[in-house]
């Protein structure tokens, strides 16, 4: 890494590879939970709006989601795609929810999938082994 300036006023840090380095919780405003629900990395993700490029508040990472997003895409595509820790990505995707941005899609629990029924079929199965 090289610091562009003498000045320690002035550090700006850029990796002679990858270019200006910019942490994760800068992204984030220092917030580490999405603003609403739990995203899990295999929630679904898809564009409801397109962004509007002046919109304050959203960075080059939102408008990046929202244009990979037009087909629906797991959070962990997402961070793979962005490079981010996906900690990163959920915060910014709660962002984009409550601009009604985008929209996401819970995976169903298993508590939601397996129901009373299932459960005594499954037991009648085995006591019949």
């Amino acid at each position: 890494m090289t610091n562009l300036s003498d000045d320690p006023a002035d550090e700006k840090w850029v990796d002679d590879e990858a270019g200006r380095i910019v942490r994760p919780y800068v992204m984030t405003r220092g917030r580490t939970q999405p603003s609403r629900g739990k995203i899990d990395l295999i929630t679904l993700v898809v564009t409801m709006n397109p962004v509007i490029s002046a919109e304050p508040g959203l960075g080059p990472e939102h408008h990046v989601i929202v244009k990979i997003c037009e087909r629906p895409m797991s959070v962990a595509e997402i961070a793979a795609h962005l490079d981010l820790p996906a900690g990163t990505v959920r915060v910014l995707l709660g962002d984009l929810v409550d601009r009604g941005l985008v929209a996401i899609q819970e995976p169903a629990r298993e508590a939601d999938v397996l129901d009373l029924e299932t459960y005594k079929a499954v037991l009648n199965g085995l006591r019949t082994l």
